[in-house]
């Protein structure tokens, strides 16, 4: 089931700055056992009662606001559920079939600061949630599937064989380069990584989302379950025409995708459950596979062209564009292609709401900007406009 929820395959962070007061020694001074109880020392009645009263009028404003929030949010559900039952039922999609406010703002008081805290215990640093990066990919390959990726002897060479493929199945020039353009920034090589760069000493891996489409674990997952098949056919044809060491080479990797291919499709074919799978090392193998110069290019096509399938099979006769295939790559099928057959003069009226869930919308600034369709998919084509112009942009169109 291709039902992909929205990345977070471009995520951002917030970090916190925590302060810790530093307290200097005076001769003759009596230093406080902590700072909880300096602060209690030098809290007055008056400053304690204003407090409360400003706590009274922060927890009012927020309440209101969050009856107002979840009114919205459930409103955009709702309006979700109408437009899903009249597609299946062949109907057309109307304007008021959308929210067409944007989301509430909380402008009331912050939260007043305590001048006289309780004492707690020390709260436990949460963990970060390890995220596998190339090396993890191979090692596990190496483990699971005693397989190593094939990688290119050169960038050029990993792009040759892209355009070979994803020509083939259809894509045009446009969309696998504006695309690549977009989600690279115009610059990625085959094995680039959400998060990581070269050029910034102590990056971090901020998701799974690696190559010139930027696949997660769960889609090399998908793919594999789904597409796998004919990925196995596809290099089954490759291997006929070689031999030697080649062609035994080439059958040790035919033997091993099959392995894959049949680990994929142990579970039901669900994006939760792919998910699940891409999220052990045996997963992380699979995503290996990304890295390959045979199996990545089918990969990277497919991972598109499942887009351009499911919006030929809802009726949708037009090419995609670049901006709204990315629409479809970025937060998946159903919610792409609803953005994308909306008519224009909707585009300008329609909030970007109606296609989030509420934790995703608050975290994603670019949707909070840019809150209308055509001033997402405006700003999705002037990035690519951009970074087309872009040294490994202009290599992958060269060969194309």
């Amino acid at each position: 089931m291709h039902r992909r929820a929205i990345r977070s395959c471009t995520g951002y962070l917030a970090f916190a700055l925590l302060i810790a007061p530093q307290a200097l020694a005076m001769d003759g001074a009596v230093i406080p056992s902590g700072p909880a109880d300096a602060m209690a020392q030098a809290a007055s009645p008056q400053a304690i009662a204003e407090y409360r009263r400003k706590l009274r009028e922060y927890q009012e404003a927020r309440a209101a606001f969050e009856q107002e929030a979840s009114a919205y949010w459930s409103s955009i559900a709702e309006k979700r559920r109408v437009r899903n039952a009249k597609r299946r039922e062949r109907q057309s999609i109307a304007l008021d079939d959308y929210v067409l406010t944007q989301p509430p703002v909380y402008t009331g008081p912050k939260r007043p600061v305590n001048p006289s805290p309780e004492p707690s215990e020390p709260v436990e640093p949460r963990q970060r949630k390890y995220i596998p990066v190339v090396a993890d990919l191979l090692k596990a390959a190496f483990e699971h599937f005693q397989f190593a990726p094939q990688r290119p002897a050169s960038e050029i060479e990993f792009k040759r064989a892209y355009a070979r493929v994803a020509a083939a199945a259809g894509l045009t020039r446009e969309q696998a380069v504006r695309v690549y353009s977009f989600e690279t920034g115009g610059n990625g090589n085959h094995d680039m990584q959400s998060g990581l760069s070269a050029s910034r000493p102590g990056s971090r891996a901020i998701s799974t989302a690696i190559g010139y489409n930027q696949l997660l674990t769960t889609n090399s997952v998908e793919l594999l379950a789904e597409q796998g098949h004919d990925f196995v056919k596809a290099l089954t044809e490759k291997a006929a025409q070689l031999s030697g060491p080649p062609r035994q080479a080439m059958d040790r990797k035919i033997a091993v995708l099959k392995r894959m291919v049949a680990f994929a499709r142990s579970v039901p074919d669900e994006w939760a459950q792919h998910e699940k799978l891409g999220d052990t090392p045996q997963g992380w193998a699979l995503h290996a596979m990304v890295l390959d110069i045979d199996v990545g290019p089918l990969l990277q096509t497919h991972k598109l062209l499942t887009s351009v399938i499911f919006a030929r099979a809802k009726g949708y006769g037009r090419a995609l564009s670049a901006a709204e295939l990315e629409m479809m790559n970025l937060t998946g099928d159903g919610t792409g292609l609803d953005m994308v057959t909306m008519p224009l003069a909707m585009r300008e009226q329609v909030p970007t709401s109606n296609f989030f869930q509420r934790g995703g919308y608050e975290r994603n600034p670019v949707a909070i900007r840019n809150n209308t369709v055509a001033k997402l998919l405006t700003v999705t084509d002037s990035r690519m406009d951009s970074n087309s112009n872009l040294p490994g942009a202009r290599d992958l169109a060269s060969v194309f």
